[in-house]
């Protein structure tokens, strides 16, 4: 007992540091999946991205987890089919953390992706957790025991629902601060998607974001999960359930590039084909994900804008109509939600690294 409660409290001080350390969202998850099974261990781990306005995923990493050729089912029963602690009903409730077993009240085979899935790839229990930040939902994790292992306890659900908010903040700057400049041109692409997800059509431009969106291990006849996610979405909407959302995604493609993916139903019912249209995320997409990454509000924004082209507290007070002392609070604020420390520390981390750029849309203050 007393090594458990020291284990988790050494894994909260290493995970604290983590969300700062600027990591791509790969060697992020890894990081927190090696620090988590100190004070949680489990066999397997999975990590999704979620695009916080519509709360689809878009990308997944997994370590140990469910093989390749059933995770299309596996978010099938996430988006369109009844189960027990689904992401969505996690983003939208009070707990940010829960355990199958305690779920199911120990029959397990309740879930649906429990029998048709975990059982069969030789999986108990699940710990499974939304990573939420002050401006919505960025991520989901999952924590897989396999058979014969105890369920999760109470203490390490509740040791994962108490990091979720910090695990949230440092994946959304992971997935925020580690790309290229958003893509200026306006190629759209197009796919055509039959009822089982067999590409039917793509144009040119469609094929290169299906390969540009698709992981490095993803086989050719498996979709990335940020268009599985989308059409599974524009489905549900076709067959009558209009309450989990738009049926659109932005997501950082491999090649560091943010694009929106939207869905349209062909036709009427679940069955429908479904359109996929990709097309560079312009401003008007970015922009509120990009002041998320450190939780900006808009005042903070401009503040921070007028930091790093070099004014000082007195001038950016009578730019924005503010006392110097509203504008040190902003910057106070500024600094914690970024991590930094001086006026120095911040411009160096926003705006040396291509980020300026894409900080505020074409906004001016002169």
């Amino acid at each position: 007992m007393v090594a458990a409660t020291q284990a988790r409290a050494s894994a909260r001080r290493d995970l604290g540091r983590l969300v700062h350390r600027g990591l791509d969202v790969p060697d992020y998850v890894r990081a927190v999946s090696r620090i988590l099974k100190r004070a949680v261990p489990c066999e397997g781990t999975c990590m999704l991205t979620i695009d916080p306005a519509t709360l689809l995923p878009t990308s997944e990493i997994s370590e140990h987890g469910l093989p390749l050729d059933v995770r299309d089912r596996l978010t099938e029963i996430e988006l369109r089919e009844p189960d027990f602690n689904k992401f969505i009903a996690l983003a939208r409730g009070t707990r940010h953390a829960a355990g199958l077993s305690a779920a199911t009240d120990g029959e397990l085979d309740r879930s649906l992706r429990q029998r048709e899935l975990r059982r069969p790839s030789g999986f108990a229990d699940e710990l499974r957790a939304v990573l939420p930040g002050a401006t919505g939902t960025w991520g989901a994790l999952t924590l897989l025991r396999e058979r014969g292992r105890p369920p999760f306890s109470p203490a390490e659900i509740g040791f994962v629902a108490s990091m979720a908010t910090d695990l949230g903040n440092g994946l959304r700057r992971a997935m925020l601060l580690h790309g290229d400049e958003t893509d200026r041109t306006n190629a759209a692409g197009l796919i055509v998607l039959t009822a089982d997800d067999t590409v039917e059509i793509a144009d040119h431009t469609g094929s290169r974001w299906l390969d540009d969106l698709a992981t490095s291990r993803l086989p050719p006849s498996r979709l990335p999960i940020a268009v599985r996610s989308v059409a599974d979405r524009t489905r549900a909407i076709a067959g009558g359930d209009p309450d989990g959302g738009p049926a659109e995604a932005r997501v950082r493609t491999r090649s560091g590039k943010w694009v929106v993916v939207r869905g349209s139903a062909l036709g009427d019912g679940p069955q429908a084909r479904v359109g996929i249209l990709i097309e560079p995320a312009g401003p008007a997409a970015m922009a509120p994900l990009i002041a998320d990454a450190y939780g900006l509000t808009e005042r903070e924004r401009l503040v921070t804008e007028l930091v790093a082209r070099g004014f000082s507290t007195n001038e950016i007070a009578g730019r924005l109509h503010l006392s110097a002392y509203t504008v040190q609070d902003h910057l106070k604020s500024i600094f914690t939600k970024s991590g930094t420390a001086s006026r120095g520390d911040l411009v160096a981390r926003l705006f040396f690294d291509h980020y300026r750029p894409r900080l505020t849309t074409s906004r001016r203050t002169d």
